[in-house]
């Protein structure tokens, strides 16, 4: 069976790691812009999801290729990323109306999912502060989508939402208890190809009109949500992450869901209201008190060296 070639870890100063996964964390927040930017040109949920996972499947199929003969493997983390893709479909047409902060605390809830799935599929029983970290992202979750916080004609459309946390909770079980033995790189590439192989039927049966934007300026969105909000914070979490830790990754790279809350108030005029930023307060106490891996982000997972 392929496994990781043997690689050099770079000799990167901690303050600098850290500040890689603190860059890439904020690419990560900025994925709202993008999509509703793409989504407001006439652009399908579904486009924007294929468009996000694409560059990366493209530019990684020869590390597939090198790792073909950890074909189980690679076919886990195929299936893994078919279900994300799919699921991110329901984050890309909630950002389409409703604010930005509430549609980010309810993706921050996949450490719950990543918790039952493991839990129900994988016989990962959860630690106490495990548990208790779910309960602050629930009632987070709770307190963000109320009634009283989204009206209740989107309701329906935020519950679409949840399922981009499930598929990431799904895909991150499937990293840590399936994937494991090949290489990061190889793990990323495919994720990314399942995204996009999932995605595919959807985008062969669209109407063209759908699948790109109006503007040939606004090509520049597809680029973005290629590159800065995929590819580049993966690669650099990849290097950055296992040089500081999963503990103080997460707690670093929390900072993704400011930084929605952030794109929403600056480039949509999102007031940000006491319920929102209550909400955002127990997610980010819930990530900082946890440090087990349930809170890990999913590139964290990625980055993680094989087991040899």
């Amino acid at each position: 069976m392929a496994t990781i070639s043997t690689q050099t870890r770079p000799t990167i100063p901690y303050p600098i790691a850290v500040a890689g996964v603190l860059f890439a964390s904020i690419c990560f927040g900025l994925v709202p812009y993008f999509s509703r930017g793409l989504t407001e040109q006439g652009v399908a949920p579904y486009a924007v999801a294929f468009y996000r996972y694409i560059v990366t499947a493209i530019l990684l199929l020869p590390v597939l290729i090198i790792h073909r003969n950890a074909w189980r493997e690679i076919a886990w983390g195929l299936s893994a990323g078919a279900v994300m893709g799919l699921g991110w479909i329901g984050y890309v047409t909630a950002l389409e109306t409703l604010p930005a902060s509430t549609v980010g605390v309810l993706y921050m809830t996949y450490p719950v999912f990543t918790l039952i799935i493991a839990w129900t599929l994988f016989a990962d029983t959860p630690t106490r502060r495990a548990l208790f970290a779910s309960g602050l992202i629930t009632l987070a979750a709770l307190i963000a989508g109320s009634p009283a916080s989204v009206p209740i004609q989107h309701i329906p459309t935020l519950l679409m939402s949840l399922a981009a946390p499930i598929g990431f909770g799904f895909g991150i079980c499937v990293l840590v208890h399936r994937l494991s033995r090949i290489a990061p790189l190889a793990r990323i590439a495919s994720v990314s190809l399942g995204s996009v192989l999932g995605l595919l039927p959807l985008m062969l049966n669209a109407d063209v009109a759908k699948l790109l934007p109006q503007g040939q300026s606004d090509w520049i969105l597809i680029v973005g949500i290629g590159l800065v909000t995929a590819l580049v914070p993966q690669l650099i979490y990849t290097i950055c992450s296992p040089l500081i830790g999963a503990s103080q990754t997460a707690v670093v790279g929390s900072i993704e869901l400011p930084t929605m809350f952030a794109v929403g108030f600056l480039a949509f005029g999102e007031a940000i209201t006491t319920p929102q930023a209550v909400a955002c307060a127990l997610v980010l106490g819930a990530i900082a008190i946890t440090r087990s891996r349930t809170t890990r982000t999913l590139s964290t997972v990625i980055a993680k060296e094989p087991n040899r």
